[in-house]
């Protein structure tokens, strides 16, 4: 029989050659390395099964391999067939943990989104969620296991991420269901499971008396013109922030009095067609000269190929002496809002 020490001496030769254990287990020396392998007849056919390499896998190590093989085979089942499947099932699971499905959903899906929206939802993934689900495989996630994931978020007192966190889970177990890796979505068991977040509204005046404030501030204001122009055209647009500083002078037709904003820049990833009013254009036209020559209507002042800083707008009206209680970037959709409902 191999001993342990016969193994490690054993050297290569210019043909491989074997070294005979028992019950069909031999040690194939190669220049390559030295390889376990058992012969044995399944069906009434000569086969090999691979057991591994040697030091990696010790002398007692293969023997005890080359018995469960045997055992096996006592069973009239094919020991080799039985490690193919085996690593199948082990390359199968590798192929749909959770951490593999969210990547392979976030990148069919991301073009939909915003830039930024995709960037914050890898990054909640990857923070948050991959350190504790990210290996394990994704059908075999229950809704406990999720919601301990959540609780943690929630313990830093996250709970709105830890909210949207559920959000973004959910669709990746829905995209496994549709493409066969999962049955469920475990997400949905969890709706009243996590502390409910209090809906934050954006500081805004809608007292027309406050409003008119505002304008007449606004057009006194004595800082970078290019800022001044965002300020006047984010009233009588009533777009978000993010997109009235990614607003390209390709989407603006003055014929037609449009600003077309394409889907992918959107909340809901839909295009949204901006009537101009007069006031709209006149403010349009007047900043032309200064950046028409650029891709952003309102670039940053430290780069043209960047759009303006998201703080920016508020910075500014921190400038006119609005506080950001009383007023932001986003309070102007709030102020078109709110008026326009008053106004049916």
């Amino acid at each position: 029989m191999l001993t342990d020490i016969a193994a490690r001496q054993a050297k290569a030769k210019e043909l491989p050659y074997k070294i005979s254990d028992s019950g069909g287990l031999y040690l194939l020396v190669k220049s390559t390395g030295k390889y376990w392998r058992m012969n044995y007849r399944f069906a009434g056919k000569q086969k090999t099964l691979a057991i591994g390499v040697y030091p990696t896998i010790s002398l007692t190590h293969a023997r005890k391999k080359r018995d469960e093989a045997r055992a096996l085979l006592a069973k009239d089942i094919d020991p080799s067939l039985t490690k193919a499947i085996n690593k199948q099932i082990v390359r199968t699971a590798a192929e749909n943990t959770f951490k593999v499905v969210a990547l392979e959903w976030h990148a069919k899906t991301s073009h939909t989104w915003a830039e930024t929206t995709a960037t914050n939802i890898k990054r909640y993934l990857e923070k948050d969620i991959f350190p504790w689900l990210g290996n394990r495989v994704i059908k075999d996630i229950a809704a406990p296991e999720l919601l301990a994931v959540l609780r943690k978020i929630e313990s830093r007192g996250a709970h709105e991420k830890a909210q949207r966190c559920r959000e973004y889970a959910g669709r990746v177990f829905r995209y496994a269901i549709a493409t066969g890796r999962a049955e469920r979505d475990p997400s949905t068991d969890l709706r009243g499971a996590l502390t409910p977040v209090k809906v934050k509204h954006h500081a805004s005046i809608i007292d027309p008396k406050g409003i008119g404030a505002l304008l007449r501030s606004i057009h006194g204001f004595t800082g970078s013109y290019i800022t001044k122009c965002a300020l006047q055209l984010a009233p009588l647009v009533f777009v978000r922030p993010g997109e009235l500083r990614h607003a390209e002078w390709i989407e603006i037709n003055f014929d037609k009095k449009e600003w077309r904003i394409p889907g992918h820049k959107m909340k809901m990833s839909e295009p949204h067609i901006i009537p101009l009013s007069p006031q709209s254009i006149e403010i349009l036209q007047s900043i032309h000269p200064l950046t028409g020559d650029d891709q952003y209507i309102f670039p940053s002042i430290r780069s043209n190929a960047r759009p303006m800083s998201e703080n920016t707008i508020n910075a500014a009206l921190r400038r006119l002496g609005y506080e950001k209680n009383e007023m932001t970037g986003h309070g102007f959709r709030s102020m078109a809002s709110t008026l326009l409902h008053e106004h049916g």
